[in-house]
């Protein structure tokens, strides 16, 4: 049974890495993928650009320190939100 939450992407070095997308969300019209490697070994999460092609989507790296700022903020606000919610349920 596929997950459709776990993607698997490969590295410069064509090494492959399964991760699990985590959260989607939609910042200045654009939307990106929080993503968190399922490795083990870290607790950081990527944050990619997701492309609509065709129908299908593909991932892109976000360089911009501007640009990763401003989701970066939006998913700690997503999370803190998911967090009140949780208290006041």
């Amino acid at each position: 049974m596929e997950n459709e939450n776990i993607v698997t992407l490969l590295d410069e070095e064509g090494k492959e890495t399964d991760f699990e997308v985590i959260a989607t969300l939609e910042v200045n019209e654009s939307e990106y993928a929080i993503l968190l490697p399922l490795d083990g070994d870290s607790e950081e999460a990527f944050i990619f650009r997701m492309i609509e092609e065709n129908g299908s989507y593909s991932l892109e790296c976000v360089e911009d320190d501007e640009e990763f700022n401003a989701v970066a903020a939006a998913y700690e606000e997503l999370m803190q939100e998911e967090e009140n919610d949780e208290e006041y349920e």
